[in-house]
């Protein structure tokens, strides 16, 4: 690699270099003048001297101004002639250009500002690719509850179904379609880089508790319980509740629907960090799909939208911390949200990545 240069320094040497010569173009001209004085004559030069002297001064002050428009025009060109590559790389991922450059520069600023600008473009392109995967996915989502309440209108108006039964189906997947249009909304709410969130202290085992009961009804009508492991009354954590809240409720709603009888949920301190689990008694993971149960629209065994573990992972990330999937003992699911000990005044949201 070739060795780099810093811009001011390149600046700070070209002007150095002309005021250097015009100190020495100045001391010879001072040495003319000695030399053109008359004998006996201390301080003053005949006629013919001073228009000499007047003459040398203006053609070397000519020179010095020329050879400082020469230094500036090379320099000024040498600076702008990468500024202007990157300019032309910056317009073409303007244009949907998400290829990186190769340049190298000497100044080690632009070096800098070029390899940022190659960082980005492949932010840009992963985040690009992400989103018409999602959009994709998105589509397939809702084009399947769609076409089931298409299918059932038409055998309703036509009367080769059983309207009450038919109507029911719609309900089910209107419901379903209702439950995915606002997972995705809020998807493309925390995926907002733009959006900023204000944190606020709130007691977690509090949280979990309101949880629970929120979905209480649901629990019950599938014969679940809830079990509450706490070994604190309160556990105080400053975070975006909103978010938390979401994050939990996703993981109830869950594991009431893999839970066979009950599912327990614990908050408590490891540490420095804090860790809120939900287990249930249920069959488990399978083995093929622990590693991918994060992912966006991806749906195991009696998975409903794909995309409710996905937001518990983008919320955890979110706040410095991270979610994780397994298998207890005794078979069932656990899923673990650590979070960081403390929190700064506010969360930005940020690109992640692409749910059981």
């Amino acid at each position: 690699m070739k060795n780099k240069t810093v811009i001011r320094k390149r600046i700070l040497w070209a002007f150095s270099s002309v005021l250097f010569l015009s100190f020495m173009l100045t001391g010879v001209l001072f040495n003319i003048v000695i030399r053109l004085r008359l004998p006996g004559e201390d301080y003053y030069v005949n006629e013919m001297g001073t228009g000499r002297i007047g003459i040398i001064l203006f053609v070397l002050v000519s020179i010095m101004l020329v050879m400082a428009v020469i230094v500036t025009f090379f320099l000024a060109k040498s600076i702008t002639r990468p500024i202007k590559k990157l300019e032309q790389f910056a317009l073409s991922i303007g244009k949907g250009g998400f290829e990186t450059n190769e340049y190298e520069f000497r100044d080690v600023e632009l070096d800098n500002l070029n390899i940022a600008l190659n960082k980005a473009v492949k932010q840009i392109k992963a985040h690009d690719s992400e989103q018409k995967n999602f959009f994709q996915n998105a589509s397939h989502e809702l084009r399947t509850p769609l076409m089931s309440i298409k299918v059932y209108a038409e055998g309703i108006v036509y009367g080769v179904m059983e309207p009450k039964k038919a109507g029911e189906t719609i309900l089910n997947e209107t419901d379903r379609l209702s439950d995915l249009v606002t997972d995705l909304l809020y998807i493309a709410k925390i995926d907002n880089a733009s959006t900023i969130y204000t944190t606020e202290e709130i007691d977690l085992i509090g949280l979990l508790k309101n949880s629970a009961a929120n979905q209480q009804a649901i629990a019950d009508k599938n014969g679940i319980k809830f079990v509450f492991d706490f070994a604190r009354d309160e556990i105080r954590y400053s975070c975006v509740a909103d978010l938390i809240s979401r994050a939990v409720d996703n993981l109830i709603s869950n594991a009431i629907r893999y839970a066979k009888s009950e599912i327990i949920l614990t908050c408590r301190y490891k540490g420095s960090s804090i860790q809120i689990l939900v287990s249930d008694n249920g069959g488990g993971i399978e083995a093929e799909a622990l590693p991918h149960v994060f992912e966006r629209f991806y749906k195991g065994k009696g998975g409903n939208t794909g995309v409710g573990l996905s937001i518990v992972k983008s919320i955890a990330n979110q706040h410095n911390g991270y979610v994780m999937a397994e298998n207890s003992e005794n078979g069932g699911a656990v899923f673990t949200i650590t979070l960081p000990g403390c929190m700064g005044e506010q969360v930005a949201t940020q690109p992640s990545s692409p749910g059981r």
